[in-house]
Parts: structure tokens; sequence; C-alpha cells
């Protein structure tokens, strides 16, 4: 010591004065994580940790009256939560939109109690003491969970998390666009016109090829049907001898006519004789009823006959 100089003192004492301010700002930061410690901030990363056990999660932004407002009573919920046998979380909504599309958080702040992977909306009262007794009285049991096909879990809402995130990238492309490159709004919307129409097309496309991949369309082969015309020639024998039954069959019903005709006037010839040699007597009715009948079905052997 008796070596040093002056400057070697002075030296050394602003050495140790950083030492200590740096030691205790290092104390000061582990003692503020201690005491926010129990509140767990919940992200894309390590959101499945919910779904084990029992959990108080409010979704927040930093910009909202009303979650500032919550904001000491959910770190007092925190710092309570071993004793009362739960977990307690937070959601940034500006830095988690994923997950506020998860859980389809349409109000500041929103919370939410979870008890083995099933979530119910807490709709009650903010203060302290009412967060406490709906966890102690287990007043979440008269509320209906969510349903299966609305869980944060389910895949309806993992796709409303990817649009989520979509929507927070473009907003921030857009903000890029107008702010950095100065480009007007219009010429912005603009292009994401273009853009989506070419994404549209692409897409199109692509379904297109699956679907020829999984279900191939049949090849087209086209067939030469050849028709033939098939011409029927008839010889002048063949016309002759058609003409030659045609007239034989016509001259067998002209013999069938005279033959009938014949018969009919034999008849007739008979029936004049017996009358003429009965002119004496009259016939009778009897007699002229036969008559009539015979010549009835002469009529109709002519007419069979023609």
């Amino acid at each position: 010591m008796a070596g040093l100089t002056r400057a070697d003192m002075l030296k050394y004492h602003r050495s140790s004065c950083w030492i200590c301010a740096v030691f205790l700002m290092l104390a000061a930061r582990v003692v503020a994580q201690t005491d926010a410690s129990n509140v767990l901030t919940v992200a894309d990363a390590n959101w499945t940790l919910i779904l084990d056990g029992e959990w108080m999660i409010k979704f927040y932004a930093p910009w909202c009256p009303a979650c500032q407002h919550l904001h000491t009573d959910w770190e007092s919920l925190g710092r309570q939560s071993e004793s009362l046998g739960i977990s307690v979380g937070r959601v940034d909504v500006t830095q988690q939109p994923g997950l506020s599309g998860r859980f389809l958080v349409t109000t500041l702040p929103t919370i939410f109690h979870a008890k083995d992977g099933n979530f119910r909306k807490y709709v009650s009262s903010r203060t302290i003491e009412d967060i406490q007794a709906y966890v102690e009285q287990k007043k979440w049991a008269m509320v209906e969970p969510v349903p299966g096909w609305k869980s944060p879990s389910s895949l309806l809402m993992s796709g409303m998390a990817n649009l989520f995130r979509l929507s927070v990238w473009i907003r921030q492309i857009h903000t890029y666009l107008t702010n950095t490159l100065g480009i007007p709004s219009w010429g912005s919307y603009v292009i994401f016109a273009i853009i989506t129409l070419f994404m549209g097309l692409m897409l199109g496309l692509m379904l297109v090829l699956i679907a020829d991949c999984i279900w191939p369309s049949r090849p087209k082969h086209r067939e030469n049907k050849t028709v033939v015309i098939v011409k029927e020639e008839v010889s002048e024998e063949e016309v002759e001898d058609i003409l030659t039954e045609e007239k034989h069959a016509s001259d067998l019903d002209n013999e069938s006519e005279r033959v009938s005709g014949d018969e009919s006037t034999e008849e007739e010839g008979a029936i004049s004789d017996g009358a003429a040699a009965g002119s004496d007597q009259p016939p009778s009715e009897g007699a002229a009823e036969s008559s009539v009948r015979k010549r009835k079905p002469q009529a109709q052997n002519t007419t069979e006959g023609t």
C-alpha cells in the first residue's frame, strides 16, 4: 500500500465503485425477476404448457388502459399462485398474434381458465378477490368449457392462428412499403392485389397437377371406323322370278274367284229349279230361311277367294 500512488488509489476506488454498482443492479434485477417470476409469459413456443394442470391466463396489450389497470392485481395473483395451487400466465397479443388467433381473442383484456386442457372464458369481475374466489370456490365448474372444435388445440384454431400471423405479416409489409419506401397506400394495395392473383393462379395450377397425378385421365384414341355400305344389286333373273311369282299368285286368285262364281251359279240354278217345280205350293218360311243361310256362306267364300 505504501508503494501505491494516489492515482492508483483513485483508480482502485473507481473500479470498486463500478463493481458495487453492477452487483447492486444485478441483485435488483434478480429480486424483480423473483417477484414477477410466478407470472409466466406464454408464447407460441411454450403455449402447450397450459394444457396440463390448472391455469389462469390473461391476454393483454401494452397500450390497453383496462389491461394496465389489471396489471397490479394480476401480479398479486401470481404471487399467490402457489397457495392457490394454480399457475398464472400472460400473453401479449402484440407480440403473439398466433395465440390471440388460436384463442380467438376479440376483446382486451381477456382471461381464460384452463384445467387439464379444458378452457373456460372468465366473464366475472376482474378484481383480485373475485378471481381468487373463482379459483378457490371452483366456480369455474359451473361454466361450460369451450367446445372441442373451438379448443386452442383443435385443427381449426391452428389454422386461425396461422391466419392471424399472416394478417400481422401483411400489415408489417404494408407499413414498410408506405413508411420506409414512400409508396402511396393505393400502390401498396395494387401490389398486394397482383400478388394475390398470381398466388391464386399458381395454387390452381398445383391443384390441377395434383388431381392429374391422383386421378389420371384416360387417353383418348381416335378410332378409325370404316363404314361399309353394302348395295344390294338385284339381277334381272331375280326380278323376272319375282314378277313370275306375283303373276302366278294373281292367276291363282282369279281361278279361285271363278270356281267360287261357278259354284254359286250352280246352287242358284238348283234353287230356281226347285222353286219352279213346286210353284203350285208357296215356299215355307223355313225353306226361305235355309236358302238365305246357304247364300251367306257362299258370299263369304267369294270374298275369301278374292
